[in-house]
Order: structure tokens, then sequence, then C-alpha cells
């Protein structure tokens, strides 16, 4: 099985190298001590031939022994060329005929036969060694000194090669565990070392170390790890030191705006006002969370669109404007223009106004497309829509309650001007008519006639505004709006005319307080009825304008005019009117027209929409 580590590999190959070294260094030994075995022996033998060839060259010199004719014999020749090609010489040789060593030997062999035995053999015993004899022995043993002093080179020159091969080894083997020391240094203590700095460095929150090893084995590739590792430790150390940055700030502008919020909270529910307790907290909103404008829509189920109640900037005063003094919401077009709106890239955030199972309003939060809206932010206006709607709801309860009251009071007072004074007027009346009936004579009948005609028409005046005092305590508004229900007053009216009264309406929706409506309505009823009874007019019209901050309120008509000139004295329907316009902080005039007939003309500025009324009129 081949292994798949490279520093495996590595240290496999470089302990195979230093085996194969130790194997090849003991093989050659080998080789080579086998080589030269036995040429101490072939040399020592090679030697002793050359002491031999003398010493059968001094035997033949001698006498003869008795046992012998020759002193040599044959036996001694034998003997002697027994040496010569002892086994051991012969292994010593090498095995290639073409080599000096072998040829050298052969040489010696030859000289042998063919020189010096013979010689030996023909030389007779006791005569003296004859010169060719002498030549014959020492040419064969300047052969026999080569054999030996190759013999010997050879052997040293084997040990010098077997030297030469233990020192190549010992140099190869010391080259092979340098290399392993330099490799392990570089391959695995460097960067091991420098792993461990890392891994230190990561402990302190450092990143930037980094190992940069290159190469395929494991601490490389766990370099790469590591160095992958501390970038995205880096990256996710550094985006949540950045979200809990984040999160810090978000939370320091959530707390601001809370307080904001709580503060500006008292103000409204003490107020009850929207467009003056909202709009400062609103604003700092803005400045807090980096949005705006903020708008605030009411929702009416009468109302097919809603109705804008607040808005904290805006480059011309909206119309439910109430105090031209105040500038709270007006910025410059320049500054407008440069608000995140529809039209400069800005995204708009609709947020619902709701008690559970009403909606009451839609908050509209415009915000940079860019920056976009933090999830904070959102559940800060979500807390704010949720305070808004309480606000709106107890408004909204504590208006109806107040009219309710309002109502109740108005048709107690009636019953108990109906029980009272028009029963005591009844009476009068009643005993004005017996007075009638009565048959005074004399010169106290003018006198007695006028007393009773001015009491009977005072009576009657008085009966009559008596009325209208009951229906207007009975009156209740039980319509959606003002506008449905002067529709329904100009159809009662047109039809007592018997012509069309003509209307021109253009008050915003909940421009007015249902207590503000009430007055308006029966003021407007009061002028016609005036226009239908008195005036003998055919041409009727009713005009309602909002000309911001006021409402403007006008009857005309075509009709005789007023007898006495502008503004009649001592007339009881206009006395009521004042009174309610006095009750809605506006005027009523009465003048005549320049084309003709009377113009009736109520002015107030309406408190806001969104004001409970803290008093109560009963007028």
């Amino acid at each position: 099985m081949t292994s798949r580590s490279p520093l495996v590999n590595r240290l496999a190959i470089v302990i195979g190298a230093i085996v194969l070294t130790a194997i090849v260094s003991m093989a050659t030994t080998l080789a080579v001590s086998n080589s030269i075995e036995g040429n101490a022996t072939a040399i020592n033998l090679a030697g002793s031939l050359r002491m031999g060839a003398f010493q059968l060259v001094a035997r033949s010199a001698s006498e003869n022994q008795p046992d012998t004719p020759l002193a040599i014999s044959s036996r001694h020749l034998d003997e002697y060329e027994a040496k010569l090609i002892n086994p051991n010489i012969i292994r010593s040789l090498p095995r290639t005929e073409d080599h000096p060593l072998a040829r050298e030997y052969r040489d010696i062999k030859a000289l042998w036969s063919t020189l010096l035995r013979p010689a030996l053999e023909r030389h007779e015993a006791g005569t003296p060694i004859t010169a060719d004899m002498i030549t014959a022995v020492e040419q064969y043993t300047d052969q026999v000194d080569r054999l030996v002093t190759m013999l010997e080179q050879r052997t040293e020159a084997r040990i010098d090669l077997l030297h030469l091969i233990q020192i190549i080894s010992m140099i190869f083997s010391v080259l092979i565990v340098l290399a392993l020391l330099l490799d392990l240094k570089n391959r695995i203590l460097r960067p091991l070392h420098k792993l461990v700095t890392i891994a230190t460095a990561v402990g302190e929150q450092d990143f930037s170390q980094k190992a940069n090893l290159k190469g395929a084995d494991e601490l490389a590739q766990l370099g790469l790890a590591f160095d992958q590792m501390t970038s995205e430790l880096a990256l996710t150390y550094y985006e949540l030191e950045s979200r809990a940055r984040q999160k810090t700030e978000e939370l320091e502008v959530s707390h601001s705006a809370l307080q904001v919020m709580h503060s500006a909270s008292r103000g409204l529910f003490a107020n009850h006002d929207l467009c003056s307790g909202a709009i400062p907290m609103l604003q700092e909103l803005e400045q807090l969370l980096g949005i705006g404008p903020i708008r605030l829509f009411l929702h009416d189920k009468e109302s097919s669109e809603p109705v804008e109640a607040i808005t904290t900037a805006t480059p011309k005063r909206p119309f439910y404007c109430r105090d031209h003094h105040c500038n709270a919401c007006l910025v410059t077009p320049e500054v407008y223009d440069e608000m995140p709106l529809e039209n400069n890239d800005g995204r708009r955030l609709l947020l619902p106004i709701r008690t559970p199972g009403h909606l009451l309003g839609t908050l509209e939060v415009w915000y940079p497309a860019e920056q976009g809206l933090p999830d904070t932010s959102r559940r800060l206006l979500e807390t704010l829509t949720d305070q808004l709607a309480t606000a709106i709801f107890l408004e909204k309860q504590i208006t109806e309650e107040q009219q309710l009251t309002l109502a109740e009071e108005r048709t107690v007072i009636a019953r108990e001007l109906h029980d009272s004074l028009a029963q005591s007027l009844s009476y009068l009346k009643m005993q004005v008519t017996r007075l009638r009936r009565l048959n005074i004579d004399g010169e106290q009948k003018p006198i007695h006639d006028d007393i009773l005609d001015e009491l009977s028409m005072g009576l009657n005046s008085a009966y009559r505004q008596l009325r209208e005092l009951l229906a207007t305590f009975r009156l209740k508004l039980d319509t959606p709006d003002l506008a449905t229900a002067l529709s329904k007053t100009i159809d009662e009216f047109s039809e007592r005319l018997g012509r069309k009264v003509a209307l021109e309406y253009n008050l915003p929706h909940q421009t007015l307080s249902p207590n503000e409506e009430i007055h308006t309505l029966q003021i407007i009823r009061e002028g016609l009825a005036n226009a239908v009874k008195h005036a003998d007019a055919t041409d009727i019209s009713v005009h309602v304008l909002f000309e911001s901050p006021q409402v403007r309120a006008c009857i005309r008509d075509n009709g005789k005019g007023l007898p006495g000139g502008d503004q009649p004295v001592n007339h009881y329907g206009l006395i009521i009117m004042q009174d309610r316009a006095r009750t809605l902080g506006g005027t009523v005039r009465v003048k005549n027209r320049d084309e003709g007939g009377v113009e009736v003309a109520l002015t107030f500025v309406p408190k806001s929409r969104n004001l409970i009324p803290t008093e109560t009129s009963t007028a």
C-alpha cells in the first residue's frame, strides 16, 4: 500500500537510503573480503617458491646421497611443483586469462617447466652450478618476485577499495543524516515553530501572523489551514466586534429613543394634542435613528382615504395647522429636497396604528435606502405606534364620552325647559286669552288692548325661542360627519323653500371636533331658517370653506334684507348664534349684501381635531 503522507514518504526515502547504503557497503565489503580471501597464504606460498628454488639449486650442487644417484630427486621436484600449483595460489588469481597476474603466473609455470626443472634434472650431483642454471634461477625468481609483488599490489588495491567503499558509505550516510536533519529543521521544526507562534498569537487575539508554508506535506497543509483559520477568525472577530459595537450603539440609541418617548408620552397623554405633543418627539427620534420625515395618517370608517394628521417636515404649512405662529414642521424647500423621499432614493415603511379590532391610522416613515432600517429602529417605531394608538384611542373614547355627556345634559335641560318654562309660558298664554275674553269698556279699553297685544306678542316670541332652544338641545349629530349632516339639512330646507339650496363644502375630513360640528350645523340651520321664514328669498346658498387656519361658514340669500340695517338688535336667533360662535371662539356677522339679500358669516379657528375639549357648552 502506498502512503499518502509526504512526510512519511520522505522519512521512508531517507531510511531506505540509509539502509541501502548500509547494504551496499556490507555487500561490497563482503565481496572485496571474499576476493582477497587466501591472498596472504598465496603471497606466503609465492614467497616460499623463491626460497624453494634456491634450495633446489643448492641441493643439486651438493654431493650424492647414498640412497639416490642424484642430488635432487623427482620427489623434491614434485613437492616443489605441488607448491607452485597450490590451490591457494590459483584461487588468488583472476579468472580472466588476459589478466596480467594470470599471465605472470602462466609465465612462471612455463619457465619452471621448460627451463628450471629440466636444468635441475640434468644437473649432476656434486658438480658446480653452471651459469645457465644461475641465469635460469635468477630469471625464475625474478618472475616469482613479480608475481608476489603483483599479488601484494592486488591485495592492497582490494583493501584500499574496501576502505574507499567504507569511507564513501560513511560520507553518504552522514550526508543523508545531515540532509534528514536539515529537512526536519526546514520541513518540521520551523513549521511547527511557526504554528506554535500563530497559536500563541491567536490566543492573544492577534490574527495578523501567517505561516505561509509552501509544499504539499501535512505541515504545509496544516499551515494553510491555520492561515485560513486565522483569516476566518479575524473576520469573525472583527464582525463580532463590529456587531457588538453596532449593538451597543443601537442600544444607546434605543435607550435615548425610549427616554424621548417616555418623556413625550406624558405631554401626549396629558394634552391629548398629537400635533404639539408628537412632533417634538418624532423629530428627536428622526435625529437619533437617522430617519425622516415621519407622517401620521388617521383612518375613519366613513372615509375612503386616510387624512394626514402630523408631519415632521413640510415646505408648506399643512392644512390642519391651527397655530400659524408655530413653525415646528416647516423646513426650507432645499432641505426638503434633500430628505430621503421617493424622488431622492428613499424607502417608505408603513406601520399600522391599531387597537384590537380597530385600525386607527398609519405611521409613514421614510429612511435612506443605502443605510436601511435596523431591526432595533423598527421595534422602536412599533413601540411608538402602540403609544400613538393608545393616545388616539383614549382621545376618541374621551370625546365620545364627553359628547354623550353633552347630549345627556342637553336632553335634561330640554326636559326641564319643557316641564317648567314651556308650561309656564303656556299658562301665561292661557291667562292672556282669558283676559281678552273679558268685556272691558270705557276709557281704559285701548290701553288694556295694547297691553294684551304686547303680552301676547312677547309670549309668542318667547314661546318660539323656547321651541328653538328645545330643538337645539335635542339636536344630535347622528350622521357620520358634518358634510352628511349638512347634506340632509340642505335637502330639508330645499324642500321647505321649494327649490334647491346650493352647497359649497371643502372642509378636510375630521377638521372639526364633534362639538364644533354641532354648533356649526346649528348656526347654519338658524341662518337657513331665517332666510326661509323672513327673507322671502328665491335663491339661497351655503358655503363652508377652510381658509387655513380659519373655517368660514356663510349663508347667503337674495331676499329683502334686514329692515333696520346690519346687525339687528335684540333678535333672539342672532343672540343664540352669537352665543354659539363665542363657544367656538369665533364671531357671527349678519349684514345686507350689496347685490341684495343677507349674508350670515361665521368665522372661527377650530381647535385641533385631536384636541379633546375640556369644557362642555350648554348653550
